[in-house]
């Protein structure tokens, strides 16, 4: 039976996940469409119920926080975290689920990063499943360095339901916990650079959740020191994974989801 997914956001038309639902559409032998749709906050009630037979939707920024809102729903991951990336279709309306969790524990899990002491960079949605990404992998503290800390109040909430224990700063270049185990940043493109000067050290590995282009500055000058690096690819890969299982109700291929994203960008650090 024909069905219809599709992801949400603003700017989408970068995004790499038709790439990954489709490629797993035609692996399955599924007759599934997946489309990107421009939209913004604003428009997102008209347009999920505009689209209420739907077999659900991924959502990108700026939306992450506004799908709780459509929601007859939230499952208990995204209630903690604060934010959704899914939209399911349910018996009584949408149902909103986090699957960045889940990819970020399983791209921190192929490159066997296992932090005693891990630094966030970033205060925005993904920072906030950042954080229960890091509880699942048995981290209970860490600190944060936002560009404004004065808004991380969504943050410290997600810490306080989490019982994860967060200190947040101000992101500067001469940061102290910069020499964590683990720097993670969940920045905009372009945010991270201002790092690309910063002295790394090989025993300390590097995630961004930014993957276009590859490396980024900041990951390159991590790199150059020996330090470990994950792309944001792999979340990216990970979490789709779980939104197809999720919406087709089958195991996800992942072999070719992987495969297809390698194709259409080779150097994204898959």
């Amino acid at each position: 039976m024909a069905e219809h997914a599709g992801v949400l956001g603003r700017p989408i038309a970068h995004s790499l996940s038709p790439i990954l639902h489709r490629a797993a559409y035609a692996e399955l032998g599924l007759d599934w469409s997946y489309e990107a749709i421009e939209c913004g906050v604003a428009e997102l009630p008209a347009t999920v119920a505009q689209r209420a037979d739907w077999a659900g939707f991924s959502a990108t920024m700026p939306l992450k926080h506004a799908l709780l809102d459509v929601a007859a729903e939230v499952r208990p991951i995204a209630a903690t975290v604060g934010s959704a990336n899914t939209l399911l279709r349910g018996p009584d309306g949408w149902i909103a689920e986090n699957t960045d969790v889940a990819g970020i524990v399983a791209a921190l899990a192929e490159h066997s990063v296992a932090p005693a002491t891990v630094t966030v960079l970033g205060a925005g949605g993904t920072a906030q499943a950042m954080l229960a990404a890091l509880l699942a992998v048995g981290v209970e503290e860490c600190t944060v360095l936002a560009r404004d800390p004065t808004r991380a109040a969504a943050l410290l909430a997600t810490a306080e339901r989490l019982g994860l224990r967060v200190r947040v700063d101000h992101l500067d270049n001469a940061a102290a916990a910069l020499t964590a185990d683990l720097v993670a940043s969940t920045l905009p493109p372009g945010a991270a650079d201002r790092l690309a000067e910063h002295i790394w050290r090989p025993h300390q590995s590097v995630f961004d959740v930014v993957y276009t282009p590859w490396p980024t500055p900041f990951v390159a000058s991590a790199a150059r020191a020996g330090a470990r690096v994950v792309s944001g690819a792999l979340m990216l890969l990970h979490q789709a994974a779980v939104q197809v299982a999720l919406m087709t109700g089958h195991e996800a291929p992942v072999v070719a989801m992987r495969a297809a994203l390698a194709h259409v960008a080779p150097d994204c650090g898959i």
